[in-house]
């Protein structure tokens, strides 16, 4: 119980802020702490529980008002966390991947694993501001601070061919699958929410295909069916976190093996087979960029920055 108090109020320090308060108040209370440690252990995330309850039409504010709605509420909120899983996905991240997607040679064959609907296959269709680079539609465009020698694009890659694979793929076009990706935007981070809504939209006009499955499965033969003409990347934001420690080291020796190039976003700690230039900062949430092994940058959990290695 020790150990998942200090998660929640591990998540509220340091990765989301604006949930301060309810994980605190979590993290003190014995009778919420054992209900939601009767869950699967994959179950009892923070985020997952939060968006559960905005999903539901509950309040994430006060901790009062939300404990008592969690109690009252717990077969619908506990229902909520089994069918569903955090898949956040954070279309601005592709923000922090466009600098390491045009170090390569296209056009580019594209296949993200833990793809969720699909928003980060399309870095081609989204528009860019970095400090003094504009690139592509500028209206709503991911704004990226950027600090030491990255190699900022001057133009958006060439992508002729693109898949996903997901444990539960959701698809933009479902009205449910785009309030649940609401539910997982933080209410405190509005432009989050435009992003996402903006995103949708413009893979509403052009859903990417998406296969259902395990990424250890499905991967090696999503590659071998991409076009020859392609450079294959093989990519991922944030989707280490939800494998077991076997898992990961499966996932990493097949992405070795493969031929294809393999651009990870991830927490650092999740990537412990690569040797970082100097430690990530301790008073904050930051991914790493990694490129077939070699690390680039520290990137925003939200693709907000890059801070590439010189």
């Amino acid at each position: 119980m020790n150990d998942l108090a200090r998660r929640y109020e591990v998540f509220g320090r340091v990765e989301a802020p604006g949930y301060r308060e309810l994980t605190e108040g979590i993290a003190a209370d014995p009778a919420l702490l054992s209900l939601i440690a009767a869950l699967p252990a994959p179950k009892q995330q923070p985020n997952l529980l939060f968006a559960a309850v905005r999903f539901l039409g509950g309040p994430v504010t006060a901790y009062p008002a939300f404990s008592s709605f969690v109690r009252q509420s717990w077969d619908a909120v506990r229902a909520t966390m089994l069918a569903r899983s955090t898949q956040t996905n954070e279309a601005a991240r592709c923000a922090a991947l466009l600098p390491a997607l045009c170090l390569l040679d296209g056009p580019l064959a594209l296949i993200e694993v833990g793809a969720s609907a699909g928003l980060c296959l399309y870095p081609d269709r989204y528009g860019y501001r970095y400090p003094g680079r504009e690139l592509g539609p500028q209206e709503g465009a991911f704004t990226c601070e950027v600090t030491g020698p990255a190699p900022l694009p001057d133009r958006l890659p060439e992508v002729v061919w693109r898949v996903g694979v997901d444990l539960n793929p959701l698809d933009v076009r479902d009205p449910d699958a785009v309030a649940w990706l609401r539910a997982l935007v933080w209410p405190w981070q509005p432009e989050r929410l435009a992003n996402l809504e903006r995103a949708v939209a413009v893979v509403a006009q052009d859903p990417p295909r998406l296969v259902r499955g395990d990424l250890n499965e499905c991967v090696a033969g999503l590659v071998a069916q991409a076009p020859e003409e392609a450079t294959v990347v093989v990519f991922h934001t944030a989707v280490l976190p939800y494998l077991g420690e076997a898992e990961r080291e499966r996932f990493a020796a097949t992405m070795r093996a493969l031929p294809c190039h393999w651009l990870a976003n991830e927490g650092p700690a999740r990537q412990p087979w690569v040797r970082l230039p100097y430690p990530p900062p301790a008073d904050r949430a930051v991914m790493a960029l990694v490129l077939d092994g070699r690390p680039l940058a520290f990137a925003g959990p939200h693709g907000q920055s890059l801070s590439w290695f010189a």
